[in-house]
């Protein structure tokens, strides 16, 4: 009689590692589908992009080639902005290209104030719902899209699992640029982070980065490319500054600590 119970609690036990394993293996062919899936969107809107842009850059030079472009825009109306939201989907959850290109391309899209808004509001969008899928989904989500030993060796960090401390950490790396602020997304949700506050402060964070990069993209529109770069380098030379000041009355060297930790 005993031995039937120790069979079937083993049973039991193994079916219930069978189902876990099940659920795992369903749960990674859906993230690769998405990626797929994900991967051609982002293919699609670039290839389109370059077909349907490229004949009207060339002309950028000229004032009949600026107008055609802002005409070009004008007509794509709401279908373009879908068109740039869906590369910063995928961008976000493929990791293809960085922020900046996709964020010049809305300045001269929209011009440096309303391709700020667009960016900034598309972004808050996307980065809520990632924060909130890897609350509901976990860890496991985590390390299907982003670099599992790195994630783990930030989740171990005593200083991001620092009530106190994570946010301005947190606010810190978004504002420094060339930081994975992706990365930074999917992790927010296993740290110990309101949500309300970290979409405020990866919204708001990035306003210097994303400014730089929509008025750089203005610029260029107009023709004036080296007041772009000017643009661009001023507001990146002033957040770095800022940072400098930070980091000499940071007496415990928290975001040296912070730097080395997502490197």
């Amino acid at each position: 009689m005993n031995i039937t119970k120790k069979e079937t609690e083993k049973n039991r036990i193994e079916y219930k590692k069978d189902k876990i394993t099940q659920k795992d293996s369903a749960r990674k062919k859906q993230i690769k589908i998405l990626k797929i899936i994900l991967a051609i969107l982002a293919a699609g809107i670039i290839i389109g992009a370059i077909i349907y842009f490229i004949p009207v850059m060339k002309g950028l030079t000229t004032t009949e080639g600026k107008i055609a472009f802002k005409n070009k825009i004008q007509r794509s109306g709401f279908l373009g902005m879908l068109s740039l939201f869906g590369l910063q989907l995928a961008q976000m959850f493929l990791f293809i290209l960085p922020g900046e290109p996709i964020e010049i391309v809305a300045g001269m899209c929209y011009g440096g104030f309303w391709g700020t808004v667009f960016i900034m509001a598309t972004s808050a969008i996307i980065s809520t719902g990632i924060f909130f899928i890897v609350r509901k989904l976990g860890r496991k989500f985590v390390y299907e899209f982003s670099d599992e030993n790195k994630v783990k060796k930030i989740e171990n960090s005593k200083l991001f699992q620092d009530p106190k401390r994570v946010e301005i950490i947190m606010f810190i790396l978004f504002l420094i640029p060339g930081t994975p602020k992706d990365l930074l997304v999917y992790i927010a949700g296993l740290l110990p982070i309101k949500p309300g506050r970290f979409i405020l402060i990866s919204t708001f964070a990035k306003v210097p980065s994303i400014v730089s990069s929509t008025y750089a993209g203005a610029k260029i529109l107009e023709g004036n490319w080296k007041m772009g770069l000017i643009v661009y380098g001023s507001i990146i030379a002033i957040v770095l500054t800022f940072i400098a000041i930070m980091s000499r009355f940071d007496k415990n060297k928290v975001t040296k600590e912070a730097i080395n930790t997502i490197k």
